[in-house]
C-alpha cells in the first residue's frame, strides 16, 4: 500500500513537549514580494502529562471571529497545570482568510471547510486541510470546530454535530453538547459536501467531532463570547483534560435538523425583506421572506415559504440576495 505524502508545511513547536508553547505552522508560498517566503498561521499546545488529545480549532472560515478571540484568550490564559493530556489549538485556521475578513481565503478562493481530506501538493487552502487531517488530527482524540454565521448568517448560539447511526457515539457528543451548554444543541444528517468538512476529517481520524455555531453577523457580540469562553471550558472538564475554574451550565434544548425542507432559500435577486426572526416558531408554508426588485420597484416581490415547520436556527443577515442563497434554516426537537 502506498504511504500517505508527507505535508509540505513545517510546525515550529514539539507536540510532546510539556508546557505551553506557542508558534506558527509555516506554509511554503513564494510570491513576487516574498520569493522564499511562508503563511504564518499561529499555532499553539499546552500538555501535560498523559490524558484525553484534543484539537481546538476556529477560523475554519476566516469571518467567523467568535471563536477565534475565545481562543486567542484561552492560550492566554490557561496555566498547563489546569490541563491534563494535550490541547493543540488553531485559532485562525485558515489565516489568509481570517487576514482578510472573508470566509474563503483571499489567495486560492478556498473554502477550507469544504476542502478535505486536502492535498499536499494543491493550493494553499487544500495545503491547510491535508496538514490538519494528516499531520494534527491523528493525534487527537476529540476535536472541536468553533464557528459562526460569519458575514452572511446569524444562528442562535448553538452547537452541533451529525447522525452517524452509532448510538453510543451519540450519546458522547450529546453529552460534549450539554457540557457547552449553548442555548440549543441539534444533530444534523450529513448534507452535500459534508465529506470534505473538518468533522468529516476527525471521523475518518477516528476523533470525535462537535461544532458550533455562536452568532455571526461580522461581528463579535459579549453574550456570544461569554458563551463560547464559559462552553470551551466546561467542555474540557466534561472530558477531564481541564481543572480550572468553569461558569455553571445552562439547560440546553436538544434539536435536530433534517433534509434540504428545514432550509429556506431566495427564489430572486433582490432585496431581503425577512418575515421572521430567529426564535420563532414557524410552520410548513408560512410566508418567510420577500425579495423586493429594487431594479424594477413597480414589480410585485417575490415570496418565499418555509418548506417545514420548526424553530428558525439561522437567519440571513445581508439585505442584497440573489437566487439560491440561504434566507433561513429551521430545526425540529430531537426525537432521538
Amino acid at each position: 500500500m502506498d504511504q500517505p505524502k508527507r505535508s509540505r508545511l513545517h510546525l515550529e513547536i514539539d507536540l510532546n513537549r510539556d508546557g505551553k508553547q506557542t508558534g506558527f505552522i509555516r506554509l511554503p508560498h513564494s510570491v513576487h514580494r516574498s520569493a522564499y517566503g511562508w503563511i504564518p498561521i499561529p499555532v499553539a499546545c499546552i500538555k501535560n502529562g498523559e490524558g484525553p488529545r484534543v484539537l481546538l480549532n476556529a477560523g475554519n472560515h476566516g469571518d467567523e471571529w467568535e471563536g477565534q478571540v475565545a481562543l486567542g484568550r484561552f492560550i492566554r490564559e490557561i496555566d498547563p497545570a489546569q490541563i491534563r493530556g494535550r490541547i493543540i489549538i488553531l485559532p485562525s485556521a485558515n489565516f489568509p482568510a481570517a487576514m482578510a475578513g472573508t470566509r474563503t481565503s483571499p489567495i486560492d478562493d478556498g473554502n477550507l471547510n469544504r476542502s478535505f481530506p486536502g492535498d499536499p501538493d494543491g493550493d494553499v487552502t487544500k495545503q491547510i486541510a491535508y496538514f490538519i487531517e494528516h499531520e494534527l488530527l491523528p493525534h487527537c482524540d476529540y476535536a472541536f470546530d468553533l464557528h459562526s454565521g460569519g458575514s452572511s448568517l446569524v444562528y442562535i448560539p448553538s452547537t452541533l454535530g451529525q447522525r452517524d447511526g452509532d448510538a453510543a457515539r451519540t450519546e458522547k457528543l450529546i453529552g460534549l453538547m450539554r457540557a457547552f451548554a449553548a442555548p440549543i444543541a441539534y444533530l444534523g444528517l450529513a448534507l452535500q459536501g459534508a465529506d470534505r468538512t473538518l468533522s468529516a476529517a476527525a471521523r475518518r481520524q477516528n476523533a470525535l467531532s462537535m461544532g458550533t455555531e455562536l452568532g455571526g453577523g461580522g461581528q463579535v457580540t459579549p453574550s456570544a463570547l461569554k458563551i463560547a469562553e464559559g462552553g470551551i471550558r466546561r467542555v474540557l472538564a466534561h472530558l477531564g483534560a481541564y481543572s480550572g475554574p468553569v461558569t455553571a451550565a445552562s439547560p440546553t434544548r436538544l434539536l435536530e435538523v433534517g433534509g434540504p425542507d428545514y432550509y429556506a432559500y431566495a427564489p430572486d435577486g433582490g432585496v431581503f425583506e425577512p418575515l421572521a426572526e430567529l426564535g420563532d416558531e414557524v410552520k410548513a408554508g408560512q410566508p418567510a421572506g420577500l425579495i423586493h426588485f429594487h431594479d424594477t420597484p413597480w414589480r410585485e416581490p417575490s415570496l418565499a415559504r418555509f418548506g417545514h415547520g420548526g424553530l428558525v436556527v439561522c437567519k440571513r443577515v445581508p439585505g442584497r440576495t440573489e437566487r439560491g442563497d440561504c434566507l433561513f434554516h429551521l430545526a425540529t426537537d430531537w426525537r432521538g
